[in-house]
């Protein structure tokens, strides 16, 4: 594989010392892409991003609000989350801007934003052209010549035209216009605008939807993904159906990479730099439900970067990293934008487990597809290891994990036992059916951890919703990014011991209670009418007797009361 990697770094030296344009838009597009989209592998630059572009923003592929859009209306924080379908440009500035008015306007209004361009290789693509080969950003001068055959392709460019730079106005208006109406043609970029230039990228990141279909529909086609990110979020019911819009949306914010660019490469520097530090992928890979982040860290390969990560060349591309870039350790982009010795933006063309440990997924781990990917994350951790210490991890982590996915099943069958004869805590008498869409299908759902009304859900049900959305997928987790106490101790295993314990606890409590209850039942006697007037047994003869005595001690009090009142 490093062979692979010398042979790249060549090929791009090569091309570049002839002044060929590089990169070809299609270089590392999967043929899958090129078969879901209609095309020859031999596709301009402006035919694959058209037909990218169309799929993109086709509701039936999954752009838009989803099949639940009736269940809710965006706030106003949506349109930066989702800028395609909600943005609309302020109308409190009625202006034709031309590019340098952009800047010294917003150098007054929002000066962050202004700084942090002209620090960027938009801002600077002079600078960069004039970089020698022997600088770690040089592959840079390669990327400019592509996006100028991009957009030369798609007829923005004229021939032999450079691209002077990437203002305000390209992103925000239209590549390489002079001017533009603020108030009618100012848009936020989505995903497709970012393309535009860089369609390679962007294609790559597109055929996560192609290359990802699971063999036992583990997972929809194409998910769990970057490309697919959004409608993930806006199909999940509880999502839609809260009331809590503010708190519903802090889910998207992490959902938001099929939208725009902007979770990974910051506006409005953009910087390659933070996109490959571990930190970029920390906001949204973090967390009670998937804390990669944290795992990495304290896993060995985290200790590395920690202590040695300032002395590595950041402005080396990934396939430099290992020899120029003096890094002796993975981080997240490493190892998960890498496959077959080559990187690109589908990050899951070697995804098994998924977000989520399941029956369905560890049964089915002999199948010729699994075993692909796994031969595929063999190949990576090779670049540091050996091939049987990356087979035998790899095999821990199946063990491991098949471990988690057991205790979590043993304690749902508990669970749906306590469901089916009618035991928990409200179920007969107290328990509100979820608002629509949601609806009830069990216990222990994913809904449990966003909504409550009555005893629904009970304590045993967030219990087991803990188990499974959190301490199983932890467990994995810990597992698969190297962090012992992830897995065992602090995390992992002995909270998914603890949910067990829990659960078959309020089993027994549950069960005992319903069978005091019927045993009490069973001593009433039996309700007819005019029981009340018959004396044959002893309780019959107690109420009376009682009753007889509270009759006689009123009278009394009467009694007392009235000669008082004479007196």
């Amino acid at each position: 594989m490093r062979k692979m990697f010398r042979a790249i770094s060549l090929a791009v030296v090569i091309a570049v010392a002839g002044g060929v344009e590089r990169y070809p838009a299609f270089a590392q597009a999967p043929e899958e892409t090129y078969k879901a989209l209609g095309l020859e592998k031999t596709a301009s630059p402006k035919e694959l991003y058209d037909a990218l572009v169309k799929r993109y923003n086709d509701p039936a592929e999954g752009a838009g609000k989803g099949s639940l859009s009736t269940f809710w209306e965006p706030i106003p924080i949506s349109k930066y989350l989702n800028p395609r379908d909600f943005y609309k440009p302020p109308e409190t500035v009625d202006a034709d801007a031309t590019r340098q008015q952009c800047v010294e306007c917003h150098t007054q209004t929002s000066p962050g934003w202004v700084h942090s361009w002209q620090k960027s290789v938009h801002g600077n693509l002079d600078d960069i052209r004039k970089l020698p080969d022997t600088d770690s950003r040089a592959y840079k001068k390669g990327m400019i010549t592509e996006i100028e055959g991009n957009l030369r392709s798609m007829g923005l460019l004229g021939n032999g035209e450079p691209l002077k730079e990437v203002g305000c106005i390209d992103c925000h208006i239209g590549v390489n216009k002079d001017h533009g109406q603020h108030k009618t043609e100012l848009k936020m970029p989505d995903a497709a605008a970012c393309g535009q230039c860089h369609v390679k990228q962007f294609a790559e990141r597109e055929s996560e939807r192609d290359t990802f279909t699971w063999p036992q529909g583990q997972w929809p086609k194409g998910r769990p993904s970057h490309a697919l990110s959004y409608k993930a979020n806006v199909e999940t019911a509880i999502w839609a159906a809260m009331e809590q819009r503010e708190v519903a949306e802090g889910c998207t914010f992490c959902h938001t990479t099929q939208n725009t660019c902007n979770s990974c490469h910051t506006r409005h520097e953009f910087s390659a730099v933070e996109a490959r530090k571990p930190q970029t992928c920390a906001m949204c890979h973090n967390g009670v439900d998937h804390n990669e982040f944290e795992g990495y860290l304290l896993s060995k390969h985290g200790t590395v970067f920690q202590t040695r990560g300032d002395t590595w060349d950041w402005n080396a591309q990934l396939a430099d990293a290992l020899e120029k870039g003096g890094m002796n350790a993975p981080t997240c982009q490493f190892c998960h934008m890498e496959y077959q010795g080559k990187f690109s933006h589908n990050l899951v063309r070697k995804v098994r487990w998924a977000f989520e440990p399941t029956t369905k997924i560890a049964e089915n781990l002999a199948h010729p597809w699994f075993e692909k990917r796994k031969e595929a994350w063999v190949g990576t951790c090779s670049n540091c290891h050996s091939d049987s210490f990356s087979r035998s991890y790899l095999d821990f982590v199946d063990k491991g994990a098949i471990a988690g996915v057991k205790i979590t099943e043993d304690a749902k069958l508990v669970l749906n036992k306590l469901y089916e004869d009618g035991l928990l805590p409200g179920q007969k008498t107290n328990r509100p059916a979820p608002p629509a869409p949601e609806k009830e299908s069990g216990p222990g759902n994913f809904f449990n951890l966003f909504w409550q009304k009555g005893n629904n859900p009970s304590a045993v049900e967030y219990e087991f919703a803990e188990m499974w959305e959190h301490h199983k997928i932890k467990h994995y987790k810990a597992l698969a990014h190297v962090n012992p106490g992830g897995y065992t101790y602090s995390e992992g295993w002995s909270q998914l011991v603890k949910s067990a314990v829990r659960i078959n606890d309020e089993d027994a409590r549950l069960r005992e209670f319903a069978e005091i209850k019927a045993k009490l039942k069973e001593l009433q006697p039996p309700k007819k009418s005019g029981d009340l007037l018959r004396l044959d047994t002893p309780l019959q003869r107690a109420m009376v007797g009682g009753a007889g005595g509270l009759i006689l001690l009123a009278g009394v009090a009467l009694l007392v009361k009235s000669r008082r009142r004479r007196d």
